[in-house]
């Protein structure tokens, strides 16, 4: 069964590329962290503090086209670890059918924060995750 999770915490770390993002259990205290990019670890720290970009960023791209084609972002879901590698998918509804995507945890976190969607990790990857 999926949990429900919020961002917790952005770590942007200047000196070596080990950035990295903290997920929160909303109803637990469980968490989930995970190595991500600079890019989308900057992405997803401006969207939480609300800073507007001259330009679209690819994330706000994913946002345009969901909406332009009918569809709505319900929420993401990381589903799988495999080889300390996370999977996820954006789950979009259009016409009531429920279509998944692939795409990168960091990048669907990205766009789940710039959406104001809920994220969902697998019960399976939380503990695989913690105990490693």
């Amino acid at each position: 069964m999926p949990v429900c999770m919020r961002l917790r915490r952005i770590v942007l770390c200047e000196l070596q590329d080990a950035h990295s993002i903290t997920l929160l259990e909303v109803d637990g205290a469980r968490h989930l962290s995970m190595v991500v990019g600079l890019f989308e670890a900057k992405s997803i720290d401006h969207r939480v503090r609300h800073i507007q970009t001259p330009r679209p960023l690819t994330h706000d791209l994913i946002g345009g086209v969901i909406d332009i084609l009918g569809g709505e972002l319900q929420d993401v879901i990381i589903h799988e670890l495999r080889e300390q590698t996370y999977f996820s998918r954006l789950r979009i509804r259009r016409d009531g059918e429920m279509f998944e995507v692939d795409a990168r945890p960091s990048d669907a976190i990205a766009v789940a924060v710039s959406l104001d969607v809920p994220i969902y990790v697998e019960e399976s990857v939380i503990e695989e995750a913690n105990s490693a």
